[in-house]
């Protein structure tokens, strides 16, 4: 690429201005070019922007940028009429007519990044107010504003466009003085001039960081200025000087093919390096920079042979990255050396695989630029190497259509960007919706969601959302989501952590409700006990629950023994209703006879009966609690009343086991959720009736869609459980089934 040096201010011979804008064009679209510079003139007149500036003098200046990007001549025609649409509601329309399609594909999308300017200058002025530098969150939303920027273009052009409406901004403040230009360099430091250095656009990327930080700290940019004892063309000249001595000397070795450019330091990269590394202005070696790129490894280390030759290497500055890569994998040789004259000279040297590596590959050499760490963001690192790369081959072309059509290929469209009523930007995967926008900028936000507008319009709360929309979310000031959120056909949630937090919502409902009503059957017992004014959280301690909640829960479930209950509301001791005999004796354990002679356990001739809490049934893993006047309690294993009695009296424990010969039926619970339909009982007992099981208990409840139902059925063994649980699963709208 050239430089990009011109002022367009300057210019007053127009002739010489056009071979400029035209440089590079066909005989024919230099003619059209024409065309459109007189259109302009003809739009603009005397029309100013809110800089001041003419808006005539800006699109010439923005056009000349791009020419000197080598551009096509679409990207200059659209440099040109950028401010149409604003002076004519019909300007897209009229250009596609007179000027074609591309052209005002072009203009749209630089009108349609126009409308993003408000947004970025609010936010970076208000941290400025603020007087918060760089903060996290500041940081964390301009990286979004970024991806913001690429993510609404359809076409590279478009942010070459922008960058270049920035630059020739910046250039009419270093020649007007204006209170806004402090402000527009903040933006563009943060927003701009990253961007530049992402898609490897080095010229503008310079000049936008040069002229920012001459407005932002005047006093050390002119120090710097002043320390640089020779101007920018002395020094690009010294460059020059030093890139055709070095290729002389690499030919006379036998390096064919190595190519040898350089370019003098800019003032603001060398600030920004002696600020980052805490070191003097003779510290900073790389003021004037040369590269040598060379086809094999063994050219590396022959270059640096020839370079330390010709010059004076200073010692401690010798860096080989070849033998001992960065982190990143990042490989080249560094050197810094001293000429003759005094002045410093640094030289990398790398092959052809390690230059494509440091700048086009997902290594992300920019974010080692930038001072900014290796996110999970590999997707978005990748998209900005394909970018980079195709802005390298632009340069290599002829003809700027194929690169341009690979750009939609790398267009970065699995993240949408959508604007805040207050002009911050979110992010979202593709296909959400304003529920999840609403729950993605605060969970309560999502919970009283009723309604959205999307760019001032109400819209459908299942429409997908489209980046640059602002979105605007209409609340109640209670309730919550809606059960038709979940429903997938109805396409209300796109995100896993929006549905995720609906679930929560209906969870915690569940839960309060369960509450509710197990205080409401506490209260009653505690009526008929007259111990109205006892202190529940003492009661569930003394019955063996950790706190009050635990309780109304057992309460509902009916795991809760109410005869005891009653008991310890009264001040009784459970201990006492639970005694065992003075002395228990036992023995080697034997069926015992009778109807329960299924059981064994470890007293002869003790009445055993099944718990009714946990429904035992073999093989079941069991243990036996001796009570007073009921013989020994069996429960499984995992229940958790027998839990709670054990840990009170784990002398009552009883060791039992199922006799070899196990005959009979033994009740047990099964509990179903599913979502409510016509006919869902009908289907689930023609399981039961086919597998013969005999049903004697059934509970069933349906509340907003959903049904919850418990069976308490005979069964054989468990394989008949588990063969029924597994068809009933089966059945449709069931989403749970287990034994309780």
């Amino acid at each position: 690429m050239v430089s990009v040096v011109h002022s367009v201010a300057a210019q007053s011979d127009f002739d010489q201005f056009f071979a400029i804008l035209a440089e590079g064009l066909e005989a024919d679209e230099a003619a059209a070019l024409q065309e459109v510079v007189a259109y302009a003139w003809e739009v603009y007149g005397d029309a100013v922007l809110g800089s001041g500036e003419r808006i005539w003098s800006h699109a010439l200046g923005m056009a000349v940028i791009i020419a000197g990007l080598k551009l096509d001549v679409e990207s200059r025609m659209a440099a040109l009429l950028f401010a149409v649409p604003a002076h004519d509601e019909h300007g897209i329309t009229r250009i596609e007519e007179r000027f074609g399609a591309p052209a005002a594909h072009l203009v749209n999308g630089i009108s349609r990044l126009n409308r993003l300017r408000p947004i970025t200058k609010g936010f970076v002025a208000a941290n400025i107010e603020a007087g918060e530098v760089n903060p996290a969150e500041m940081k964390a939303q301009i990286e979004v504003l970024r991806k913001m920027l690429l993510a609404m273009v359809e076409d590279i052009r478009v942010v070459l466009l922008r960058l270049a409406s920035r630059t020739q901004t910046l250039r009419y403040y270093a020649a007007h003085q204006d209170d806004l230009r402090v402000q527009v360099a903040r933006e563009t430091l943060e927003l701009y001039s990253p961007l530049a250095n992402r898609l490897g656009v080095w010229e503008l990327k310079w000049e936008l960081e040069d002229l920012s930080f001459r407005f932002l700290h005047p006093d050390i940019y002119k120090k710097i200025a002043g320390m640089l004892d020779e101007k920018r063309s002395e020094r690009e000249q010294f460059i020059t000087d030093a890139v055709a001595r070095v290729r002389e000397e690499l030919a006379a070795a036998g390096v064919e093919k190595a190519e040898v450019y350089g370019r003098p330091k800019h003032i603001y990269s060398i600030w920004n390096k002696m600020r980052k590394k805490g070191v003097e202005f003779s510290e900073v070696f790389d003021i004037r920079a040369l590269r040598i790129i060379v086809d094999d490894l063994k050219d590396c280390y022959t270059a640096l042979g020839i370079v330390h030759n010709l010059w004076s290497p200073i010692s401690k500055e010798f860096d080989d990255y070849i033998s001992n890569p960065k982190g990143n994998y990042y490989r080249s040789l560094h050197t810094a050396v001293r000429c003759p004259d005094g002045r410093s000279l640094e030289i990398q040297i790398r092959t052809w695989e390690m230059h494509k590596h440091a700048e086009l590959g997902v290594a992300a050499h920019w974010r080692y630029k930038e001072g900014t760490k290796r996110s999970h963001e590999d997707d978005y690192d990748e998209k900005i190497a394909w970018l980079r790369q195709l802005l390298t081959w632009k340069d290599e072309v002829a003809d700027s259509s194929d690169w341009i059509s690979h750009y939609k290929q790398a267009a970065l469209d699995e993240t949408l960007y959508v604007i805040t009523p207050q002009g911050k930007v979110v992010d979202l995967p593709q296909g959400a919706t304003p529920v999840d926008f609403a729950y993605r900028v605060h969970t309560d936000l999502g919970h009283r969601c009723r309604g959205a507008k999307v760019n001032g319009h109400l819209v459908p709360l299942n429409t997908p959302l489209e980046t640059g929309q602002r979105v605007e979310i209409v609340t109640a000031k209670h309730g919550g989501p809606s059960r038709d959120w979940l429903n997938p056909a109805l396409n209300y949630i796109h995100t896993k952590s929006a549905r995720v937090k609906v679930r929560a919502w209906f969870s915690n409902l569940a839960l309060e409700e369960t509450l509710s009503e197990g205080r409401a059957l506490i209260a009653k017992e505690l009526q008929r006990a007259g111990q109205t004014g006892a202190n529940i959280e003492e009661l569930a301690h003394k019955l063996g629950f950790s706190r009050a909640d635990d309780l109304y829960i057992a309460a509902v479930r009916g795991e809760l023994n109410l005869r005891q209950f009653q008991l310890v509301a009264r001040g009784g001791d459970l201990l006492a209703e639970t005694q065992l005999p003075d002395e228990v004796q036992t023995r080697p354990s034997k069926p015992v006879e009778g109807n329960q002679g299924i059981l064994i356990v470890g007293v002869d001739n003790l009445l055993t009966q099944l718990a009714r809490c946990c429904k035992p049934a073999p093989p079941d893993p069991i243990q036996g609690f001796i009570t007073r006047g009921k013989g020994v309690s069996i429960h499984r294993m995992d229940c958790s009343n027998f839990a709670n009695l054990a840990a009170l009296h784990p002398e009552r424990v009883i060791e039992t086991d199922w006799g070899g010969q196990t005959t009979g039926v033994f009740p047990t619970d099964i509990v179903v959720d599913a979502h409510d339909r016509q006919g869902l009982l009908r289907d689930i007992s023609e399981i039961f009736a086919r597998e013969k099981l005999n049903v004697i208990g059934v509970n069933t409840q349906s509340k907003q869609g959903k049904a919850h139902m418990g069976f308490t059925v005979e069964i054989t063994n468990l394989q008949q459980l588990q063969r029924t649980l597994a068809m009933i699963h089966e059945v449709e709208g069931v989403v749970g089934v287990r034994r309780a």
